[in-house]
Protein backbone atom coordinates (compact mmCIF):
# COMPACT_ATOMS: atom_id res chain seq x y z
CA UNK A 1 0.00 0.00 0.00
CA UNK A 2 1.40 3.34 -0.88
CA UNK A 3 1.23 6.62 1.07
CA UNK A 4 -1.85 7.83 -0.60
CA UNK A 5 -4.10 4.83 -0.33
CA UNK A 6 -5.77 3.90 2.87
CA UNK A 7 -8.95 3.07 4.66
CA UNK A 8 -11.94 4.86 6.25
CA UNK A 9 -13.38 4.05 9.56
CA UNK A 10 -16.17 5.71 11.56
CA UNK A 11 -19.18 4.72 13.91
CA UNK A 12 -19.28 1.49 15.09
CA UNK A 13 -16.82 -0.33 13.08
CA UNK A 14 -14.42 2.29 14.79
CA UNK A 15 -15.98 0.75 18.16
CA UNK A 16 -15.00 -2.56 16.93
CA UNK A 17 -12.05 -2.20 15.81
CA UNK A 18 -11.33 -0.64 18.74
CA UNK A 19 -12.39 -3.42 20.94
CA UNK A 20 -10.06 -5.84 19.13
CA UNK A 21 -6.08 -5.13 18.67
CA UNK A 22 -5.88 -1.50 17.54
CA UNK A 23 -4.80 -2.37 13.50
CA UNK A 24 -2.35 0.78 13.46
CA UNK A 25 1.03 1.44 14.88
CA UNK A 26 0.10 5.39 16.07
CA UNK A 27 -2.75 7.75 15.96
CA UNK A 28 -2.01 11.47 14.76
CA UNK A 29 -5.13 13.75 15.74
CA UNK A 30 -5.32 16.79 13.29
CA UNK A 31 -7.49 19.72 13.70
CA UNK A 32 -8.80 21.84 10.46
CA UNK A 33 -9.26 25.44 11.00
CA UNK A 34 -10.06 28.44 9.24
CA UNK A 35 -13.69 30.80 8.07
CA UNK A 36 -16.55 29.42 7.55
CA UNK A 37 -17.20 28.29 3.67
CA UNK A 38 -13.50 27.77 3.05
CA UNK A 39 -14.30 24.25 2.06
CA UNK A 40 -12.97 22.36 5.30
CA UNK A 41 -15.72 19.68 5.67
CA UNK A 42 -15.68 19.48 1.51
CA UNK A 43 -11.81 18.63 2.50
CA UNK A 44 -12.60 16.04 5.03
CA UNK A 45 -15.13 14.21 3.04
CA UNK A 46 -12.91 14.13 -0.05
CA UNK A 47 -9.59 12.38 1.89
CA UNK A 48 -11.55 9.85 4.07
CA UNK A 49 -14.76 9.38 1.54
CA UNK A 50 -13.50 9.92 -2.13
CA UNK A 51 -16.96 12.44 -2.37
CA UNK A 52 -17.83 15.72 -2.95
CA UNK A 53 -20.68 17.92 -2.26
CA UNK A 54 -21.54 20.92 -3.82
CA UNK A 55 -23.93 21.96 -1.19
CA UNK A 56 -22.48 21.05 2.27
CA UNK A 57 -24.33 22.76 5.53
CA UNK A 58 -22.60 24.62 7.63
CA UNK A 59 -20.49 22.86 10.25
CA UNK A 60 -21.40 23.21 13.92
CA UNK A 61 -19.12 22.60 16.69
CA UNK A 62 -16.95 20.00 15.02
CA UNK A 63 -17.30 16.85 12.57
CA UNK A 64 -15.29 13.72 12.45
CA UNK A 65 -13.77 11.39 9.71
CA UNK A 66 -10.62 8.80 10.22
CA UNK A 67 -8.18 7.20 7.44
CA UNK A 68 -5.36 5.14 7.98
CA UNK A 69 -2.50 5.59 5.76
CA UNK A 70 1.25 3.94 5.57
CA UNK A 71 4.24 5.96 6.49
CA UNK A 72 7.56 4.14 6.02
CA UNK A 73 5.59 0.55 6.54
CA UNK A 74 3.55 2.04 9.53
CA UNK A 75 -0.03 1.89 9.80
CA UNK A 76 -0.89 5.75 10.59
CA UNK A 77 -4.43 6.41 11.82
CA UNK A 78 -5.26 9.91 11.23
CA UNK A 79 -8.24 11.11 13.49
CA UNK A 80 -9.48 14.89 12.31
CA UNK A 81 -11.65 17.23 13.52
CA UNK A 82 -13.15 19.22 11.57
CA UNK A 83 -14.16 22.73 13.46
CA UNK A 84 -16.67 25.57 12.36
CA UNK A 85 -14.80 28.45 11.25
CA UNK A 86 -17.87 30.82 13.20
CA UNK A 87 -16.94 33.01 15.75
CA UNK A 88 -19.77 32.08 18.09
CA UNK A 89 -18.09 28.71 17.81
CA UNK A 90 -14.59 29.50 18.31
CA UNK A 91 -14.49 29.16 21.90
CA UNK A 92 -16.12 25.45 21.91
CA UNK A 93 -13.45 24.08 19.03
CA UNK A 94 -10.98 25.46 20.78
CA UNK A 95 -10.69 22.55 23.21
CA UNK A 96 -10.09 20.14 20.13
CA UNK A 97 -6.81 21.74 19.92
CA UNK A 98 -5.25 19.80 22.78
CA UNK A 99 -3.18 17.19 21.66
CA UNK A 100 -3.30 17.72 18.11
CA UNK A 101 -0.25 16.40 15.40
CA UNK A 102 -1.42 18.20 12.52
CA UNK A 103 -3.43 21.00 11.46
CA UNK A 104 -4.68 22.30 8.13
CA UNK A 105 -4.97 26.15 8.17
CA UNK A 106 -7.26 26.46 5.49
CA UNK A 107 -8.15 29.71 3.12
CA UNK A 108 -10.10 30.53 -0.02
CA UNK A 109 -8.04 31.67 -3.01
CA UNK A 110 -11.26 33.30 -3.92
CA UNK A 111 -12.28 35.24 -0.79
CA UNK A 112 -9.27 37.60 0.61
CA UNK A 113 -10.38 37.95 3.57
CA UNK A 114 -10.14 34.38 4.76
CA UNK A 115 -6.82 34.75 3.88
CA UNK A 116 -6.23 37.90 5.92
CA UNK A 117 -7.90 36.03 8.85
CA UNK A 118 -4.91 32.99 8.71
CA UNK A 119 -2.82 34.97 11.32
CA UNK A 120 -5.57 35.36 13.57
CA UNK A 121 -6.14 30.98 13.23
CA UNK A 122 -2.55 30.53 13.52
CA UNK A 123 -2.45 32.46 16.87
CA UNK A 124 -4.88 30.13 17.95
CA UNK A 125 -2.88 27.20 16.87
CA UNK A 126 0.19 27.79 18.26
CA UNK A 127 -1.72 29.13 21.46
CA UNK A 128 -4.05 25.95 22.25
CA UNK A 129 -2.72 23.05 21.09
CA UNK A 130 1.16 21.39 21.84
CA UNK A 131 4.64 23.31 20.38
CA UNK A 132 5.68 20.21 17.83
CA UNK A 133 2.49 20.88 16.44
CA UNK A 134 2.84 20.88 12.46
CA UNK A 135 0.96 22.84 10.37
CA UNK A 136 0.06 23.32 6.89
CA UNK A 137 -1.01 26.48 4.99
CA UNK A 138 -3.85 25.56 2.47
CA UNK A 139 -5.47 27.35 -0.10
CA UNK A 140 -8.54 25.95 -1.47
CA UNK A 141 -10.78 25.81 -4.44
CA UNK A 142 -7.98 26.21 -6.74
CA UNK A 143 -10.58 25.31 -9.65
CA UNK A 144 -11.76 28.51 -9.13
CA UNK A 145 -8.87 30.29 -10.81
CA UNK A 146 -10.52 32.53 -12.69
CA UNK A 147 -12.03 34.47 -9.49
CA UNK A 148 -8.67 33.62 -7.36
CA UNK A 149 -7.87 37.01 -5.47
CA UNK A 150 -5.06 35.65 -3.32
CA UNK A 151 -1.99 34.39 -5.46
CA UNK A 152 -0.10 31.47 -4.87
CA UNK A 153 3.10 33.49 -4.60
CA UNK A 154 1.39 35.10 -1.37
CA UNK A 155 -0.27 31.91 0.22
CA UNK A 156 4.16 30.53 -0.36
CA UNK A 157 5.02 33.79 1.13
CA UNK A 158 2.80 33.77 4.62
CA UNK A 159 3.57 29.95 5.15
CA UNK A 160 7.40 30.75 4.66
CA UNK A 161 7.15 33.72 6.68
CA UNK A 162 6.10 31.42 9.69
CA UNK A 163 8.00 28.55 8.96
CA UNK A 164 4.99 25.96 7.80
CA UNK A 165 4.37 23.81 5.21
CA UNK A 166 2.03 25.15 1.75
CA UNK A 167 0.01 23.60 -0.47
CA UNK A 168 -3.06 24.90 -2.90
CA UNK A 169 -5.48 22.25 -2.63
CA UNK A 170 -9.32 21.62 -4.65
CA UNK A 171 -11.83 19.55 -2.62
CA UNK A 172 -13.77 19.63 -5.65
CA UNK A 173 -11.37 17.79 -8.15
CA UNK A 174 -9.10 16.34 -5.21
CA UNK A 175 -6.29 18.37 -6.24
CA UNK A 176 -3.68 17.46 -3.63
CA UNK A 177 -5.89 16.82 -0.89
CA UNK A 178 -4.78 13.38 0.05
CA UNK A 179 -0.91 15.08 -0.41
CA UNK A 180 -2.04 18.22 2.19
CA UNK A 181 -3.23 15.02 5.21
CA UNK A 182 -0.36 12.66 3.82
CA UNK A 183 2.76 15.61 3.85
CA UNK A 184 1.60 16.63 7.27
CA UNK A 185 2.06 12.85 8.57
CA UNK A 186 5.28 12.56 6.97
CA UNK A 187 6.58 15.87 8.94
CA UNK A 188 5.42 14.67 11.95
CA UNK A 189 6.82 11.20 11.75
CA UNK A 190 9.57 12.99 10.39
CA UNK A 191 10.14 15.11 13.95
CA UNK A 192 9.83 11.75 15.86
CA UNK A 193 12.77 10.56 14.25
CA UNK A 194 14.41 13.40 15.02
CA UNK A 195 13.51 13.45 18.22
CA UNK A 196 11.17 15.93 18.02
CA UNK A 197 8.62 13.98 19.41
CA UNK A 198 8.49 10.65 21.05
CA UNK A 199 6.24 8.46 19.31
CA UNK A 200 6.68 5.16 21.77
CA UNK A 201 6.45 1.83 20.68
CA UNK A 202 3.18 1.00 20.14
CA UNK A 203 -0.29 2.86 19.06
CA UNK A 204 -0.13 6.37 20.45
CA UNK A 205 -2.24 9.54 19.97
CA UNK A 206 -1.01 12.78 19.16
Amino acid sequence: MSCCEGSTTSGKEQQTANSRSLPYKFLFKYIIVGDTAVGKSCLLLQFTDKKFVHQHDLTIGVEFGSRTINIHSNQVKLQIWDTAGQEKFRSITRSYYRGAAGALLVYDITRRETFEHLSSWLEDCLKYSNANIVITVIGNKSDLEANRQVTREEGEEFAKKHNLLFLETSAKNSDNVDEAFIHTAKDIYSKHERGEIDLTSGAKQF
